[in-house]
């Protein structure tokens, strides 16, 4: 295998290895659309691993910029025809010329995944949704083009996804952020509940903690919500790998929001083979809305 085929048979190796719960969607889609989903996974998983070391541990700012800053130039002359030395970024520029994905939603990854190598700040609902944005809507507005759409009432839709979908992974991962010093809840849902960041760390439950859960999981809900168009919007392709992810993250989502105020003290973590099954009935189904039964 030489080329492109073996380019793109390195991003299919590291979407297997990943472990990843887009693994099952991604692979509904048709190959050539496959292709291109699994080399923009790849781009999106190899930016996150320079800045959370890959396995989790913890890494050093002045390296991981360093290292950030190099795959970006990487990727920008690429894109300007100089070709690279990397398999991820040649199977992803020919997928960005493929599929006519407008550059600035790769930069915008890279601008979103360097944000969390500084001290976050996050004071409120639109700090909260540019971040949410740079890291999960633009990967879903550069996958939409990969999959097909119809109309331009698409990217408001996806845009809402991606914001659905960060902030699903947000609530799920609290304690482990904490333990990095990262918190993405904006400082103005704590002083509306009444608590603050030490708060997130008692190991018992108050009611200030249970009233920001609750802040949290109707701001989420209502993203879920808008991102329930975009099925209406995709080609046949595109409706049935977002039907998939929307049902895996809605389950999610379903256990985060019945864990309450307990997603400050444990990360939420469903069974992958009840996610696979969700988004496999979803596909049949339909995006139906968060408290609607199968």
């Amino acid at each position: 295998m030489s080329g492109l085929a073996a380019d793109h048979d390195a991003c299919a190796t590291a979407l297997r290895r990943s472990g990843s719960s887009f693994s099952l969607p991604i692979r509904l889609l048709p190959a050539e659309k496959r292709r291109g989903t699994t080399a923009l996974y790849a781009f999106c998983r190899r930016a996150d691993d320079i800045v959370d070391g890959g396995s989790g541990e913890r890494v050093d700012p002045q390296a991981a910029e360093a290292a950030l800053d190099a795959f970006a130039a990487d990727l920008e002359g690429a894109l300007r025809g100089a070709g690279s030395a990397d398999p991820v970024i040649r199977a992803l520029v020919d997928t960005v010329r493929r599929y006519g994905i407008p550059p600035d939603y790769l930069r915008a990854v890279l601008d979103g995944v360097r944000m969390d190598l500084h001290p976050l700040e996050i004071p409120d609902v639109e700090a909260l949704e540019r971040y949410c944005g740079r890291v999960a809507s633009a990967v879903g507005l550069a996958a939409i083009h990969i999959w097909g759409f119809r109309s331009s009432e698409a990217i408001p839709a996806a845009h809402a996804c991606g914001l659905a979908f960060q902030l699903t992974n947000i609530l799920r991962d609290i304690p482990e952020d904490l333990d990095r010093g990262r918190l993405y809840l904006p400082a103005a849902d704590l002083a509306a509940a009444g608590c603050s960041r030490a708060d997130l760390c008692r190991p018992d439950v108050t009611d200030a903690l249970r009233r920001l859960a609750a802040i949290e999981v109707a701001r989420a809900d209502g993203y879920y919500r808008c991102a329930r168009a975009l099925d209406g919007l995709l080609s046949t392709d595109g409706r049935i790998v977002f039907r998939a992810m929307y049902g895996a993250y809605r389950t999610i989502f379903h256990a985060v929001r019945r864990s309450g105020a307990g997603i400050f003290s444990l990360r939420v973590s469903p069974p992958k083979m009840l996610l696979a099954g969700a988004a496999l009935v979803s596909v049949a189904t339909g995006p139906r809305g968060i408290g609607d039964s199968w």
